[in-house]
Parts: structure tokens; sequence; C-alpha cells
């Protein structure tokens, strides 16, 4: 099976991107957070994949993050979830709402989601909430980076830093680092401002 692909973007779309890997162009079908984080045209790119195959469709699809493509599996077992759902909840929320909304059993924060009515939110956080906390909120599973914490004040700094342009995966780093150097009981506000130091830097 074909775990990550690296290689050029060479055409994206509203939920796909072709990733050029030697010559080969590979359609991954993404949230629209990954298709923000894999850049412009052109640039190289490092995407985690998924193959999901049926009887009348085989697609390949892509994550900026291993921590996404991990929830994308778990959402999927969930009945009534297959990709196009799980990656309209992936585009909707961040790894770490998921994980922060799984957790505290919040199904409206799902039902954010298109397509994810009242039910299937409750289904979701119900069938997932034992398992929200083994798997990573966000940041760059799989590397050295150390992973952003689900936590409220986190979570919004992490937000914030995409707001303000920088790519989902350098945000996640930064406000990591920051939790690391201010603590566990830092405000968003001494987040953001040591975050965007070390993102900026």
């Amino acid at each position: 099976m074909i775990a990550k692909l690296k290689g050029l973007l060479d055409e994206t779309g509203a939920d796909w991107a072709v990733i050029d890997v030697a010559g080969v162009g590979y359609l991954v079908h993404c949230s629209t957070k990954t298709l923000a984080a894999l850049g412009e045209v052109g640039e190289g790119c490092t995407v985690y994949t998924d193959l999901q195959m049926s009887e009348n469709d085989m697609r390949l699809l892509g994550f900026a993050e291993a921590a996404e493509r991990d929830w994308f599996r778990l959402l999927t077992q969930v009945q009534g979830v297959g990709s196009k759902v799980a990656l309209a909840i992936l585009s909707a929320l961040s790894t770490g709402e998921v994980q922060q909304a799984c957790a505290k059993g919040d199904a409206a924060m799902v039902a954010r989601a298109n397509g994810v009515g009242p039910k299937l939110a409750g289904r979701i956080v119900n069938e997932l909430k034992d398992k929200a906390g083994a798997l990573p909120g966000g940041g760059m599973a799989g590397t050295d980076a150390a992973l952003a914490p689900a936590g409220a004040a986190s979570a919004d700094a992490v937000s914030a830093l995409e707001n303000l342009g920088f790519k989902p995966a350098v945000a996640a780093r930064a406000v990591a680092a920051a939790q690391g150097e201010l603590g566990e009981g830092a405000s968003e506000g001494d987040l953001i401002r040591v975050a965007l130091k070390r993102a900026a830097g």
C-alpha cells in the first residue's frame, strides 16, 4: 500500500491535488486544511496517504500530517462515516479540535462539518471518546517535531497563527514549543506571543 508521497505539487482542485513523483502524477483527495498546507503549485511537498478501495472505486486520500491520516482512519471506522464525510470533518476542524470534541463528547462541534447531522455527530463522539487520548491532536506526527496539545488555549493559539497566514504544521510546532517553554497553564495570549517569535524565527 502507498503510505507516503514526496514530490512536486502539480495541480489542485476544490478537494484534490496531483502530486508529481518522478514524472508520475498521483491524484489524492484531501481536506481543505491539507490543501492549504501543501503550498503553491510547483513546490515540493509530502503527503501521508491512505488507499480506500470498494467494488466500484479506488481512491487515494492525502494528508499533510500523519495525525490527520490517523484521525481519518478512526473516523471511517464509525458506521455512516465514509471518506467524504471524514474529509468534511477534517476540513471543518483541526485534528486537535476533533480530539477535543470526542474527549468532551461535544457533538455540536463535530456537527459543524458539512453533511454531518446531530445524530451522526453524536455517534462519532460516543464511539471515539475512549480513543481520543490515544492519538495526537496536531503537529507533524512521524517527525521529531513536538505535537501541539489539544487544550483549548493551545488550540485557539494554533488557530490564531493559521489566521495570520502560517501553515498548520508551522503553527502547531510553534505553539507546542511555546507551551513547552511557558508550561501547561499558559494563557492563549502568552502562547500566541511566544509562538509568533518561534514561527517567525
